[in-house]
């Protein structure tokens, strides 16, 4: 560890005070807090690692590819926030834990206002390659009320591990939104989950090849929760037994979001008499939700 003189660090400090002053007359008290947090932790960093000049230069060349390759269908801030566990962190610090309300995952960088809704056990993947899968589950509240009318949003990727915006034909697949029944139970068909990786032919996925990360997540399936009065709960479910439940790339797994999708033969009976050809898999997925903040 670099020992700094005290005059040096009497300086470092100096400046950082002076900095942090600066925002003396902000009339927002939040955004206040805000900016000071910022940089007394922003120079907290500099100073602990000793930052030179061309590390910070090139720490400002990648934001800035980082903006050149952000589009409005892919977001390269969001996957260096996930990546570096910053979204997750968010998230558990908005979502904390109310009696046995399900938790909360990152939203990723693919969700789509405006997909397209579909009946009770309708299916989402509209073409989208994949194994069937069925998906069934209740909404509930913390005492264990049904909820009905509960909006889930729910999208992910298909076999080729790519989600409908990242094709070049403007398809909507494997995403849509439906509603829970008067007893607060929802039920669909989509696609078994597998692992993909995140688009890593970025200056993030750079990032991860140069210190030794996968961008592999594990297999998952994407909800959005909305009702009225409740907080709004956005998460996955992943696949038991995946080999990359210890490793996601933005850490988004959490061992209450682990469910079993139970393989079904060819043959077997599925639970609305639909006709599968070939192999599928069922999953059942009850969600809690918790009381929207006062």
């Amino acid at each position: 560890m670099t020992t700094v003189p005290a005059q040096q660090q009497d300086r470092e400090e100096r400046l950082t005070e002076l900095v942090v002053r600066s925002f003396d007359a902000c009339a927002n008290p939040r955004l206040q807090r805000l900016m000071v947090g910022l940089v007394r932790h922003l120079h907290a960093y500099i100073r602990e690692v000793r930052l030179t000049e061309a590390e910070w230069a090139e720490a400002i060349d990648f934001l800035t590819r980082c903006g050149h390759i952000t589009t409005d269908k892919r977001q390269e801030f969001i996957l260096l926030s996930d990546t570096l566990g910053a979204s997750m962190q968010t998230i558990a610090v908005n979502n904390e834990a109310y009696g046995e309300a399900t938790e909360a995952s990152v939203v990723g960088p693919f969700f789509v206002e405006g997909s397209p809704e579909v009946p009770l056990g309708g299916d989402i993947s509209n073409g989208a390659a994949g194994e069937a899968c069925w998906v069934e589950g209740s909404v509930r509240d913390t005492e264990g009320r049904p909820l009905p009318g509960v909006l889930i949003e729910v999208w992910e990727a298909d076999e080729d591990g790519r989600y409908d915006v990242q094709y070049d034909d403007d398809r909507t697949a494997a995403r849509a939104h439906l509603y829970t029944d008067d007893d607060g139970n929802y039920r669909f068909w989509g696609i078994t989950p597998t692992p993909y990786p995140i688009p890593h032919d970025g200056p993030v996925g750079t990032m991860l090849e140069t210190v030794g990360r996968s961008p592999l997540r594990a297999s998952h399936l994407h909800f959005m929760v909305v009702h009225e009065g409740y907080r709004t709960l956005v998460t996955h479910i992943f696949v038991q037994g995946d080999p990359l439940l210890d490793s996601d790339a933005v850490f988004g797994v959490k061992e209450s979001l682990v469910q079993h999708f139970q393989q079904q033969p060819d043959g077997t009976p599925t639970p609305d008499g639909r006709k599968v050809d070939g192999t599928w898999s069922a999953v059942r997925f009850d969600i809690v939700l918790a009381p929207a903040r006062t």
